[in-house]
């Protein structure tokens, strides 16, 4: 499909998100469409963490939609994100995925380039030489290799965490989370300085929206989750709030630990386990940190508990995550239709003593492909795709809480998911 060409119309049940074509996530046009509008035009997408390219010539290779980019570290200390395709042939030059230059070069026919993006080497560019003093090829008098560059990305940088764009005319970064996701955002990355302390990756065979709309569905943790909702991480009666921008298409999910172990309503789902125990303690050696209702924080209502979680969707490209002292971020990357990358960076911050760095780790257990929460996830993903690819003409219903879209006090809603649907349909049903 061609970027002008439009997909065929989803079928809606109204002008309302509540109920979601399963076409939006199988359809092929319709992924090329996203691809364009959300990842390629008019976002910004998260490329990673200052603290993965620490030194001059660090740099880190990953992917922005289906495209593979470079966040690299300039020798004067400055952070580029560069397209990984040679501006010759357009080879995809960087097959590393971490590691230190003081250039690149593309092994197919050595265009070398500076860590900026700027080509500064072609071989044989003024032809070769022979005995009769002669030239054979080289390039034409007029070529100027200023004019043949890696394509360089927009960069936003804030709280030590990067973005990137394709669109050179993207708004700013703080216009785009808007000022009630951007509060969430400083509460987490408040300028201290990051600590990288692992990473870990998986392929999920899904739609990469599912992963958006899993953070963005406080519904199912509680029901799911037996860690979360044994050991009150995340249950239906903990205080909590929901937030978003005013295009719906970022979120926060907040909740604030108080119910662990005891009975409610809670404890007729399966999922509670009252007599569960850990032979391991430490898993749930939670110690508050001030930086949870810190000065960084957005307002809190009156008498509401400091939150013990935090869970933000910066659509389309990353989940921030706080839960208990566990912090990372989750980087989705898009493979077609069916199927995305999923990237864990685990980090910590740079005045952390050992025995909280411990801690993050531990508790970081809970996460990832194998964790303990997590693994749930994305089989619930894949399950859920294989259906939609066999049922044409069905639809996915997020009616909890009403038909409506807004910020609420609880979590027994999808408010957030047919949010996420509203601003979809304003950015894919908009004409080009």
């Amino acid at each position: 499909m061609s970027a002008t060409t439009a997909p065929e119309p989803l079928a809606w049940a109204d002008d309302g998100t509540h109920r979601i074509p399963f076409a939006a996530y199988t359809d092929e046009a319709i992924y090329r469409r996203e691809l364009e509008r959300f990842f390629y035009r008019g976002h910004w997408c998260y490329v990673g963490l200052e603290a993965e390219v620490p030194k001059p010539g660090d740099f880190k290779r990953t992917a922005i939609g289906e495209r593979s980019v470079i966040l690299v570290r300039d020798a004067q200390g400055g952070l580029n994100v560069l397209e990984n395709v040679c501006a010759h042939r357009g080879m995809r030059f960087c097959r590393e995925r971490h590691g230190n230059r003081k250039n690149f070069v593309c092994p197919y026919h050595q265009w070398g380039y500076s860590l900026k993006g700027e080509l500064q080497g072609v071989p044989f560019r003024r032809g070769l030489r022979q005995p009769d003093g002669t030239v054979h090829g080289g390039m034409p008098a007029d070529f100027d290799t200023a004019e043949h560059s890696l394509n360089r990305l927009q960069v936003a940088v804030r709280g030590g965490v990067v973005f990137a764009s394709f669109d050179p005319a993207v708004e700013p970064f703080e216009d785009y989370l808007g000022p009630e996701i951007l509060g969430w955002f400083d509460r987490l990355f408040n300028g201290r300085e990051l600590v990288l302390l692992g990473t870990n990756r998986q392929r999920i065979p899904g739609n990469w929206k599912l992963m958006q709309e899993n953070i963005k569905d406080p519904y199912h943790p509680g029901l799911l989750h037996t860690w979360f909702v044994t050991f009150g991480l995340w249950r239906a009666d903990n205080q909590s709030r929901l937030r978003m921008d005013a295009r719906h298409r970022h979120a926060a999910m907040i909740s604030s630990r108080g119910n662990a172990g005891k009975a409610s309503e809670v404890s007729n789902v399966s999922s509670f386990k009252a007599n569960m125990q850990l032979h391991d303690a430490s898993f749930l050696d939670i110690v508050p940190e001030p930086w949870w209702g810190g000065p960084n924080a957005p307002d809190m209502p009156d008498g509401a508990p400091v939150p013990t979680a935090v869970m933000t969707t910066i659509f389309p490209s990353v989940i921030l995550q706080q839960q208990v002292n566990s912090v990372s971020t989750r980087h989705i990357q898009p493979r077609g239709p069916g199927e995305f990358d999923f990237v864990w960076t685990h980090f910590g911050f740079a005045d952390d003593d050992e025995a909280m760095t411990q801690r993050r780790l531990r508790q970081a257990n809970l996460f990832g492909p194998a964790g303990f929460v997590s693994a749930d996830d994305g089989e619930v993903i894949e399950f859920s795709q294989q259906a939609f690819a066999a049922t044409p003409g069905g639809e996915a219903l997020a009616e909890l809480g009403g038909r409506d879209v807004g910020d609420t006090e609880h979590m027994l809603t999808e408010t957030l998911i047919r949010g996420m649907y509203r601003y979809w349909r304003d950015v894919m049903e908009a004409p080009e």
